[in-house]
């Protein structure tokens, strides 16, 4: 018991002492044009435009698994 009370002890005394590492301080907090603006907005552009297709395609697959069930269903009924 005393062994662990030591532990807990120690462990407690050094994470007080442990300091947190000060980052450096800048006034300016964003720094970059209005180039690189236009060029993150086109990027984002290029995937929205390239997700449309991919939706759609997955719309048609799920469509199609959706009623080829139910063609399967019906012919087990007859």
């Amino acid at each position: 018991m005393r062994e662990l009370r030591m532990f807990i002890t120690t462990l407690a005394l050094v994470l007080t002492a442990i300091t947190p590492a000060f980052a450096a301080d800048t006034h300016k907090v964003y720094s970059s044009g209005i180039l690189v603006l236009v060029f993150l907005g086109f990027c984002a552009l290029v995937v929205v435009v390239q997700l449309i297709p991919a939706l759609i395609t997955l719309w048609g697959m799920i469509r199609s698994m959706a009623s080829g069930t139910a063609k399967e269903e019906q012919v087990k009924v007859k």
